[in-house]
């Protein structure tokens, strides 16, 4: 799985078009950052920072969302 990834669920019948973007960053102090960006397509979205002692962990808390959006019906643009 990337760093990054970026997913999207679009029902034009529920006039819904969503986009949850997730990146894994090292910070200037040397901290691990699970950053996720989510919100309506074509407007600035909210944004929540997690942080965490190792890359792989951040991979892992990564792989999690992911899963929990793919299950609510977003896909992989990315």
């Amino acid at each position: 799985m990337p760093d990054a990834v970026i997913l999207r669920r679009t029902d034009p019948g529920r006039n819904m078009a969503r986009f949850y973007r997730m990146d894994i960053q090292l910070d200037l102090f040397g901290e691990w950052r699970l950053v996720r960006e989510w919100g309506r397509i074509g407007q600035a979205g909210q944004v929540r920072q997690a942080i965490y002692p190792s890359q792989a962990e951040a991979r892992i808390a990564l792989e999690r969302h992911c899963r929990v959006k793919e299950k609510r019906g977003y896909v992989y643009v990315t």
